[in-house]
């Protein structure tokens, strides 16, 4: 329901709004937008029934503009993100600025034909001067960004400053492409990017392998003949066409946003490139649905940076929380790595106490493990708990407040026993294939089999069991771990009753 106001408070809350805004933006540059639903003032809950019952034309033209906008952008730039060529968006963005300002110039008036000519010429001459410095000249591909980036943004504020001291009607609403406005896209704008989105989509599908192969490897590409430099100049076409057409919905100081962050998402949360195109174009859609979502909800909330924001959000949610890329994944993978590398290596302390008496006997106290690990026995009581916990290791009877002491004894369990001869057959193999193979001194090998130990897969520790011949010593004489001590409670050096043999003895 409408809140009821008069004619002249509306006026008033409008001055109020206009200066609120010209007082928050007075320190950066003058950037305008309009949001869906500038024309009608609602509560917040009747313009959330409002904008997704679709009835408002306006409000479906934006919508549809929006979704079609975020899909061309996010197919798009994901070639520009996996050719780190994100600054192209850029370029291209601000290259159009000039040929916006010479298509309004070309008949004195607001003609979508000629500004859409005149913009797309531009862009690609922005793309042709880009190559012609970096292959005349030692500049790298970034500066000659840099350069044509500033430099076309700047002739092309230059005219659109001369054409507002023009005396000539109908260039009103040319500042929506610098700055855009969604609310005022009409069904042949909605049209024209539904052309372009279904084209760019289709030059994409028709050519995806040589798009593929020369966005991964342009030299390769070029060796088993495929035209690079046509397939560039094609992307830069349709990236053109792409930016051209999402001006009015968002202005060329946002475009680019559209272009590389939904892209840089799903470059998250992937590593197949088809799978990366139809997350991109996803997150793009969503994007301009939710910008243009929030940007219905209030009064005088634009719509293109709404978008942006979105995209924003979604590309920090895919930072944070992308299964294989996202830091939470990675530093969870790294705590566990960490504790997982930990808890080997006081299995394999607990293996080295043994192994020093012969294997007589089948537990140790807690005051030589700590002494073995070179910390003291407090320390130890957390890699402890985190072998018990693990079923790893078993532990005598604790005192009545809960706490371990030092003459208290440790003892494997199968389990546990098990993976410390793993360990500690990894260890030794590797000192003995560096030795062998690679030809390391006998005291250089320690270091890395201490990191190596804990990655070796089982394929290849029998690959270097058959390398090495099933050998039994290690290069310091240490017995190796055979197969069937992983298998059985049967220490290396002990006979079948757990006896040691005759070559028990170890150094």
């Amino acid at each position: 329901m409408h809140r009821p106001t008069t004619k002249i408070a509306a006026a008033h809350g409008q001055w109020i709004q206009w200066i609120c805004l010209f007082i928050l933006l007075a320190g950066v540059s003058p950037v305008e937008g309009a949001r869906v639903g500038d024309y009608v003032e609602t509560h917040w809950s009747d313009q959330v029934a409002r904008f997704w019952s679709f009835d408002d034309p306006a409000v479906r033209f934006a919508v549809m503009g929006t979704l079609l906008m975020g899909v061309c952008c996010g197919v798009l730039g994901s070639f520009l993100v996996v050719r780190k060529f994100a600054l192209v968006g850029d370029t291209l963005a601000h290259a159009v600025c000039p040929g916006i300002a010479l298509g309004f110039l070309w008949n004195v008036s607001k003609d979508p034909l000629a500004i859409f000519i005149g913009a797309t010429l531009a862009g690609l001459l922005g793309t042709v001067v880009v190559h012609w410095i970096k292959a005349t000249t030692h500049l790298k591909e970034d500066s000659a960004l840099g350069m044509v980036l500033s430099g076309f943004y700047a002739i092309g504020i230059c005219l659109f400053s001369m054409i507002q001291n023009l005396e000539v009607a109908n260039k009103s609403g040319l500042d929506k492409f610098m700055f855009g406005q969604a609310a005022a896209l009409a069904e042949n704008d909605v049209k024209l990017m539904a052309y372009i989105t279904l084209f760019s989509l289709g030059v994409i599908i028709l050519f995806y392998k040589e798009f593929l192969v020369a966005s991964f490897d342009s030299v390769f590409a070029r060796a088993i003949g495929v035209p690079y430099l046509f397939f560039h100049y094609t992307m830069m076409v349709l990236l053109t066409f792409a930016v051209v057409v999402s001006l009015q919905a968002t202005g060329l100081v946002l475009v680019s946003a559209l272009l590389i962050t939904p892209a840089a998402t799903a470059y998250l949360l992937t590593d197949r490139m088809h799978h990366m195109l139809i997350l991109a174009a996803f997150l793009g859609a969503l994007s301009g649905l939710f910008g243009a979502f929030l940007s219905f909800l209030g009064n005088g909330l634009p719509t293109g940076p709404f978008m942006v924001v979105s995209a924003s959000v979604l590309f920090a949610l895919g930072f944070l929380f992308a299964p294989r890329h996202g830091w939470v994944p990675r530093w969870w993978r790294r705590r566990r790595r960490t504790a997982r590398i930990q808890a080997e290596n006081t299995l394999k302390a607990i293996y080295q106490v043994m192994e020093r008496r012969d294997f007589s006997e089948d537990a140790i106290r807690v005051a030589e493990l700590a002494s073995r690990r070179n910390v003291s026995v407090a320390a130890i009581e957390s890699e402890l708990s985190a072998l018990v916990s693990y079923n790893f290791v078993t532990r005598s009877a604790a005192q009545p407040d809960g706490q371990f002491v030092d003459d208290k004894t440790i003892a494997f369990t199968p389990s546990g026993w098990q993976r410390a001869c793993e360990i500690v057959r990894n260890h030794r193999l590797w000192e003995l294939y560096l030795t062998n193979a690679a030809l390391y001194a006998v005291d250089h090998v320690h270091d890395d089999a201490e990191k190596i130990e804990h990655i070796l897969g089982e394929d290849t520790v029998r690959k270097l069991e058959r390398c090495l011949e099933h050998p039994e010593n290690d290069p310091h004489g240490k017995r190796i771990p055979t197969t069937q001590n992983l298998h059985s409670y049967a220490p290396p050096g002990t006979g079948p009753e757990g006896r040691p043999t005759s070559h028990g003895g170890h150094t």
